[in-house]
């Protein structure tokens, strides 16, 4: 088995003398054991006990219903940890530092709706690498109860995980107790995205339509740098696109390209523009031919309705899709991702403002690293030339004190802003900044050159 196979047989498989019970092997057997398993949110979460471990999947598949039957059972509580990363909504215990008591919350990745809590010390940051994270749950984290979201059950008895596989399938394989929040509005996607009634404790039902993901309106800047990234992307190449501005805008330039393919940790908006313009066929991949693969997916019900049972689409774990191994495979492998700052050696500070934890590393390096490996691959950053309506460059001599670096210089190919790209990879020391320094906006050029021959850059 190669390695690549051996991590997406672990990433989903049950540790032995942990099944639930016999497999049903009748329709007739698999709707009665739902109904033996169906009950009340109130009921279900009576599972979790003080001191716990509560994995929950990423984005849409948090199950909503049940982390709000948790919360109104919080004071019977103390010492729970939740386990999550990126959430899409502000449950109620992550609105207030008192709660921390009774239900902790441990950041894989932070949002708007759990970055206040990290930085105030009153919930907890993992850092790593995100095709790293199913290992992490398999060998640092004893998941008591795993609740998450799915799809309506088929007629064999299993559900999908829909937008959100990532870790997930890998926490609910590990866990101890397995909630389930069935949800209509949950798309059912194909690949290797799927759980088995008979491995189900509990099922509750709730269809409030999952979390759906404004897309940001597009600036003249992201069009600029979108144009710059797409004029150097060919025909038959396979891409990668993070979320924001930035990468939509490089979608919506895409759309007269031919035969691209889509291995990408998210699948967007963007993407589904680009299948219904027919510029992604994936017939050029040289690995899973024909579909686009994902391991979580954020944005409108258009998109969820476009993943509901396309056999074009396979969602897998991420300790597959993220492999830097497996995503070097990808011929003329495209990786697009966006930066908060970039010093004149091109580390990408990606995930922290100082010392404020702002988001996480989550497949950018993982990307960085695998687009370089594929035979005619490119990497970008792009981001800004400024901020705060261009009083502060975001090309820098060094990063400021405490950043923590994403993508290391090492793994940086090119660098883009609206001024310009910087080919970094196989450049000096010098050449490195005088290439960044281009592409910084031009009233902050001359400084950046002051600090570079202070630092005998140039």
């Amino acid at each position: 088995m190669s390695k690549a196979a051996d991590d997406l047989h672990q990433s989903t498989a049950r540790p032995l003398g942990t099944e639930r019970r016999e497999f049903p092997t009748t329709a007739k057997a698999v709707k009665e054991l739902y109904r033996q398993k169906l009950v009340s949110p109130e009921e279900a979460v009576k599972a979790v006990k003080s001191g716990d471990r509560v994995a929950l999947p990423l984005g849409c598949g948090e199950p909503a219903g049940l982390l709000r039957a948790l919360f109104a059972r919080r004071e019977e509580l103390s010492g729970v940890i939740i386990d999550q990363m990126l959430p899409f909504r502000q449950a109620e215990y992550l609105k207030s530092p008192e709660y921390a008591r009774h239900i902790r919350h441990n950041s894989w990745f932070t949002s708007a709706h759990n970055r206040q809590g990290v930085n105030e010390g009153w919930a907890d940051y993992t850092p790593g690498y995100f095709h790293e994270y199913p290992k992490y749950f398999q060998k640092y984290v004893d998941v008591a109860v795993f609740m998450g979201t799915v799809s309506p059950m088929d007629e064999r008895g299993y559900f999908s995980f829909g937008t959100s596989v990532d870790y997930t399938s890998t926490a609910a394989a590990e866990a101890k107790i397995v909630i389930l929040e069935v949800n209509e509005t949950m798309p059912y996607t194909h690949g290797n995205s799927l759980i088995h009634v008979s491995e189900v404790d509990y099922i509750v039902e709730n269809n409030e339509p999952i979390p759906e993901l404004p897309n940001p309106p597009l600036t003249e800047t992201d069009i600029k740098i979108g144009q710059l990234i797409a004029e150097r992307i060919e025909d038959g190449s396979t891409i990668q696109l993070g979320i924001g501005a930035m990468p939509n805008a490089v979608a919506q330039l895409l759309l007269d390209k031919k035969d691209l393919g889509i291995h990408s940790e998210m699948i967007t908006d963007g993407m589904v523009d680009l299948v219904e313009s027919g510029a992604v066929t994936g017939r050029k991949k040289t690995i899973n031919r024909g579909k686009i693969i994902g391991t979580f997916a954020g944005g409108s019900r258009r998109l969820y309705d476009f993943l509901h049972d396309n056999p074009m689409v396979e969602m897998h774990p991420v300790s597959y899709v993220n492999d830097p191994y497996v995503i070097g495979q990808n011929y003329k492998m495209i990786s697009i991702n966006s930066s908060i700052e970039v010093d004149l050696f091109g580390q990408c500070a990606s995930e922290t403002i100082g010392t404020y934890q702002f988001s996480g590393t989550g497949g950018q390096t993982d990307f960085a690293r695998g687009c370089v490996r594929s035979p005619g691959g490119k990497g970008f950053i792009a981001l800004h030339s400024t901020a705060k309506n261009g009083t502060i460059s975001k090309i820098v001599p060094t990063l400021k004190p405490g950043a923590i670096v994403t993508t290391t210089k090492n793994d940086v190919d090119h660098v883009v802003t609206e001024y310009g790209v910087a080919e970094l990879r196989g450049k000096t020391a010098r050449e490195r900044a005088l290439a960044l320094i281009n592409i910084a906006h031009p009233d902050f050029r001359d400084e950046l050159r002051y600090h570079a021959r202070k630092m005998n850059l140039i």
